[in-house]
């Protein structure tokens, strides 16, 4: 058995990041006060690793909604003692820095403290927004897990001032770690290593190693035929130095057990398939989390899972989910940007994904994705949360509502970090003003919950509707998509054929016929031009009568086309 694996860089993924230019504008702006708690923190003059942790002060004002916060205090919220360091993978590239901070007493123990708010803990991570120019991809995305139940990380956004100077918006999040008030699962300790108190609880995930030796395990079936890399487990909760070898080898075995089962025709078994294994209400929740998000890394990279003892429960829980500045269409890779199309499909489908891509998922999601009955579940599931809490008009309130928290602060920031306007990888779409970054996330939305319904409709239609008939027409995928204000719209045609192809709008009112005429067979493109016309999600729709060679086999076929200003 294999416990401790150690990675080295791979440089054929289609993820590597370039080096940032570090847009920076710091002499431009002083902050003296702010709508926002102010986070004042004074290394003396130690420069901040990437780890360990070095010891440094932190001083916190919040007065509390409506009121002022100054630079100078009163220091109301927290005065005292931090450990930090940088934290991140792909982010560590970024001028702006995220850190991890733990709050300390003054001999440098871990102290426990209610932070601007949220419940009493040590462990806290300091996000900065930087190629996600809204600030708020990942703040949205905890706060729809909530609302669906689940346990995500609170936030609050706030204003850092870091060695005397203007540092920008920063998130304090929870880090997530084992809590009554985080994962609430049971406390283990080294003597946990007989009995039911062996059997938990334990958090792990898939994620990045960044070159550096982690504790975990490596599965041991392929995440597909013919796969290069293996999917590789890393132990989270308890801390690798805390863990005690009975303890490793039980969650390595749960593991490859759970995964065997998968592995079998039985997989779906009522009995001893995954809903022996898995929680899967869990499961249905962290998959519509990502995809509605359209998360390029989900399924595979911040993937975190826990299991509780068995006497609570005992079964995988998918969760919490984590690191989503790269959904809601801010990737420009892996299909990122496109408001159609299930992620855990492209993932598992996608030819140039699985050639290119060494950060994997393991196989049993897509597996489980499939099965009929899972999907059932997961269209009911949808259906209800779209009649509540992911309602069109709820999730866009959530973003006004944010964007008007940070009201004052977001430009300030853009001007201590002037990335409005500039492409920061890895962004599909630029904008030239922070409303132009909002309108952009918010359009993409409607447009991915659209699609989404449209796929998990009652009915079990899924994606594009495209109906395929050999011999006779096929209408193709229209590029660019996203577009603005044109777009092309290929098709091609088996038999001469009289063509009309029209363009709907959301409500299904026809806006355009870009097309009616008796056409010969062969390759055929139209051009829709929305100049003038909202952004959101269009239809088009193609309706071929072929002529005697093919009588009878009238097509009609359909496209979605985003539009984005």
């Amino acid at each position: 058995m294999r416990l401790l694996a150690t990675v080295v860089a791979v440089s054929a993924c289609t993820c590597v990041t370039a080096p940032a230019a570090p847009l920076t504008s710091d002499s431009l702006v002083v902050l003296t006060s702010s709508d926002l708690p102010i986070v004042v923190i004074d290394t003396h003059g130690q420069e901040i690793p990437n780890e360990p942790k070095i010891t440094a002060d932190m001083r916190i004002v919040d007065n509390g909604p409506g009121l002022r916060n100054s630079v100078t205090g009163p220091f109301n919220a927290y005065a005292g003692k931090i450990g930090i360091e940088i934290r991140g993978s792909s982010s560590v590239q970024f001028p702006k820095k995220q850190f991890a901070v733990e709050t300390r007493d003054s001999t440098g123990g871990d102290l426990d403290v209610a932070l601007l708010g949220m419940p009493a803990e040590t462990d806290w991570v300091l996000s900065a927004p930087y190629n996600d120019k809204t600030l708020i991809r990942d703040a949205v995305v905890y706060t729809l897990a909530r609302r669906m139940g689940r346990y995500a990380s609170r936030a609050r956004f706030c204003e850092l001032v870091l060695n005397g100077k203007y540092a920008g918006v920063y998130v304090l999040f929870e880090k997530i770690k084992r809590d009554k008030a985080r994962v609430n699962i049971a406390k283990m300790d080294p003597p946990d290593s007989t009995g039911d108190a062996l059997t938990g609880g334990y958090i792990f995930k898939i994620d990045k190693t960044d070159g550096a030796e982690h504790a975990g395990w490596y599965s041991g079936f392929l995440p597909f035929v013919g796969a290069s890399y293996r999917v590789l487990y890393q132990f989270h909760y308890p801390k690798d130095e805390d863990l005690v070898w009975p303890q490793r080898g039980y969650l390595t075995r749960f593991v490859r057990d759970f995964e065997l089962a998968m592995y079998l025709p039985t997989f779906n078994d009522p009995v001893n398939g995954y809903d022996r294994w898995l929680d899967s209400d869990a499961f249905i929740d962290y998959v519509l989390i990502n995809e509605v998000s359209k998360n390029v890394d989900g399924y595979r990279l911040s993937t975190f899972m826990y299991k509780d003892r068995d006497s609570r429960g005992g079964k995988l829980v998918l969760g919490p989910v984590w690191d989503y500045n790269l959904g809601f269409g801010n990737s420009n890779y892996h299909r990122g940007a496109a408001p159609d199309g299930f992620q855990i499909d492209y993932m598992s489908d996608s030819a140039a994904f699985r050639k290119n891509e060494p950060f994997l998922g393991p196989f049993w999601w897509k597996k489980i994705f499939d099965d009929p009955p899972f999907r059932a579940r997961m269209r009911q599931r949808w259906a209800s949360l779209r009649a509540g809490e992911f309602a069109t008009g709820r999730i866009t309130g959530l973003i006004d509502s944010l964007v008007a928290v940070l009201g004052e602060a977001a430009p300030r920031n853009f001007t201590r970090w002037a990335v409005l306007g500039q492409y920061i990888w890895p962004n599909p779409y630029v904008g030239r003003t922070y409303a132009d970054e909002i309108r952009y996330m918010t359009d993409w939305i409607v447009a991915r919950l659209a699609w989404m319904d449209r796929a998990l409709s009652a009915t079990g239609a899924e994606g594009n509707e495209v109906v395929e008939v050999p011999g006779v027409a096929s209408l193709g995928a229209n590029y660019p998509n996203p577009f603005n204000p044109g777009t092309t719209i290929p098709f091609t045609l088996r038999h001469a054929a009289r063509v009309r192809i029209a363009v709907f709008d959301a409500l299904g009112r026809e806006v355009s016929c870009v097309m009616d005429a008796e056409l010969q067979p062969g390759e055929h493109a139209v051009v829709f031009d929305a100049s003038g016309r909202a952004s959101g999600m269009y239809v088009c729709r193609m309706t071929a009568s072929p002529g005697d060679a093919a009588a009878g086999l009238t097509v009609q076929q359909s496209r979605r086309l985003l539009l984005m200003r």
